[in-house]
């Protein structure tokens, strides 16, 4: 893992008895002594911490000074209203392609004179060529000096309001610049677990200090990248390059609720974005697969690859499962893949598990209910 790059809380999974794996050119914390189980189910109870300081932080400011013009130049690159984001919101993205691809997902903020993106870890040097690309008229710049971690689960808000006590103030894809100690926090109320929580962005002179504030308290745990996972899983969210990227549009992946009216047929900025002959098509008439969610029978999980049949024997595959593994929360295997649009919620599927055809349902997701603060 020698060159492999490192967050600035580095040190501190070592010193929390972290184990560390390769993840999006990082060396990132998969578990932590508690395991992942119990984080996960940690999390859900409780508040998990998540170092995600390998995510893209991006600065983007329009030339003029007028914030609608960062906003519309960005709209030539996603299919998503930004112009009527408002002030201290923030919103889920997408990057498409001229075939109607996914070129990433990501969250956009409205901060006043400028926008602060963030991007994925394993696409950000992309992201940004990307953005310098597609918007002349604004300045760009990556933040290099900077943690972001995440802090989510029921009592996040308790323990954050302990070092910020008006973050009580925030709902759900609200965004503010609060003080701690001298340092300047970046705080949204988002994350990607499905529960109530804030992403943080720390200057990383202050960041192992504000961890280590948090981890100190009796709710907080950290969690690593394997709980993310099966969280996010939980809750249904996509996660790039597995459920979707350029092979995917954003209607087969079912994130049409990304896609606002105004940029729609008939709405005030319809089409102008990559991609825009196909997904406003398929908006109108639908796609022919569609990103589903699968409850396996029994307790053997089926994971990413594994092919999706129609019945039990014989027949091509209709499908595969581009994430999948086992539920804590919900104590029992999920998945999910992509399948004919013509199947129904309820219809049984078969999936080849080790050679063999094992049951399941197309089920409703998320997996899990959300616990937003609206």
């Amino acid at each position: 893992m020698a060159d492999l790059k490192r967050t600035g809380l580095y040190q501190l999974h070592l010193d929390l008895g972290a184990k560390m794996v390769p993840f999006a050119g990082y060396e990132m914390p998969v578990q932590y002594p508690m395991g992942v189980l119990k984080e996960h189910l940690h999390t859900r109870a409780a508040a998990g911490l998540f170092d995600v300081s390998h995510m893209g932080q991006i600065l983007l400011s329009p030339r003029s000074g007028r914030l609608e013009d960062a906003a519309l130049a960005l709209e030539r690159l996603v299919p998503v209203d930004v112009a009527g984001l408002g002030e201290g919101r923030q919103r889920y993205a997408l990057f498409t392609d001229e075939a109607g691809g996914i070129l990433d997902d990501l969250m956009v903020a409205n901060r006043g004179d400028h926008l602060f993106v963030v991007v994925n870890a394993a696409c950000k040097e992309a992201d940004f060529a990307h953005l310098k690309a597609g918007l002349p008229d604004c300045d760009l710049g990556m933040v290099s000096d900077r943690a972001l971690l995440a802090l989510q689960g029921p009592r996040a808000e308790a323990a954050l309001a302990r070092l910020v006590p008006d973050v009580v103030d925030l709902r759900f894809m609200d965004v503010a610049i609060r003080q701690w100690d001298s340092a300047e926090l970046w705080i949204s109320r988002s994350g990607y677990t499905g529960e109530d929580g804030f992403e943080i962005s720390v200057p990383d002179r202050f960041a192992e200090a504000f961890a280590r504030r948090l981890l100190a308290m009796e709710e907080v745990a950290p969690v690593g990248l394997g709980a993310r996972d099966s969280l996010r899983l939980e809750a249904g969210m996509c996660l790039y390059g597995h459920d979707i990227d350029t092979t995917t549009s954003p209607v087969e992946a079912d994130l049409v609720w990304a896609i606002q009216k105004a940029r729609r047929a008939g709405g005030a900025r319809a089409g102008g974005f990559p991609g825009a002959p196909r997904i406003l098509r398929e908006l109108a008439e639908g796609a022919a697969r569609r990103r589903v969610g699968l409850r396996p029978e029994g307790r053997a999980p089926m994971r990413e690859g594994t092919e999706i049949y129609a019945a039990p024997e014989g027949g091509a595959a209709i499908g595969r499962v581009t994430s999948g593994g086992y539920g804590p929360s919900i104590e029992a295997p999920m998945a999910m893949a992509y399948l004919p649009a013509d199947l129904a919620e309820g219809a049984t599927v078969w999936g080849d598990v080790r050679g063999r055809r094992l049951p399941a349902t197309i089920a409703p997701m998320p997996f899990q209910p959300t616990s937003y603060k609206r």
